[in-house]
């Protein structure tokens, strides 16, 4: 589940490790989120270990009715997608340098710059328009979503359904790979605030992503 609005959410500005607190705005459509999702049984709940996603999977376990939740277990490894000295920028400056560092039109339309260059190429486009090159490459990414994934297998042996709340960037990284309906080269809807993306991970760590950017209530108990 991707955490609710943020305070640079709301000012369309670049927020990847950075952190800003959940806007009023964000916490009362949570609540509405946690409403949608009360009845649904979870064995655990997880998070990144970013305050938004904190805040936001306390929000959602404070709601639900029917699980027993004991400590949030936080994963670094599912924070959002770093961006090296972009963060807290405003968004259609990254994009806009990303694509002059492309060489192709200057636009803040990331959907055309990812769609022109492909996705693999995008990322490391992304770290040389960073004036420092701190930006996360595609293969720190790749490396850390196995990592993310690992972490998580790891910790649900014993779990059926668990919810995990990450980010919008990371989770759409995730549906690039691993979605059934993506073909792993082209940009695929961001995700709301407060969606839910849905995976499967078998005991033989295979992991695939069967629903992608829902909104809670098509979830049932």
């Amino acid at each position: 589940m991707r955490h609710g609005e943020t305070l640079f959410n709301r000012l369309g500005k670049v927020q990847g490790w950075c952190d800003t607190p959940l806007t009023s705005q964000g916490i009362s459509d949570l609540k509405k989120t946690a409403e949608a999702l009360a009845d649904v049984h979870f064995d655990n709940m997880y998070s990144s270990d970013l305050k938004r996603a904190i805040d936001t999977v306390h929000l959602i376990k404070d709601g639900n009715r029917v699980s027993q939740i004991g400590k949030i277990k936080k994963f670094p490894e599912f924070r959002e997608v770093f961006y090296g000295s972009f963060e807290g920028s405003e968004i259609d400056h990254i994009w806009k340098a990303t694509s002059r560092t492309a060489g192709i039109r200057e636009t803040s339309d990331v959907t055309e710059i990812i769609n022109t260059i492909g996705i693999y190429k995008f990322r490391e486009v992304v770290k040389k328009a960073d004036p420092r090159h701190l930006a996360e490459n595609t293969e720190e990414l790749n490396l850390r979503m196995a990592r993310a994934i690992d972490r998580l297998k790891a910790a649900t042996q014993r779990e059926k359904r668990v919810l995990l709340v990450s980010h919008g960037d990371f989770i759409k990284t995730l549906g690039i790979k691993y979605w059934e309906q993506s073909d792993g080269l082209h940009d695929i809807p961001f995700p709301t605030n407060g969606s839910v993306t849905r995976g499967v991970l078998t005991d033989s760590g295979k992991f695939e992503i069967v629903d992608y950017n829902c909104p809670p209530e098509e979830f049932e108990a």
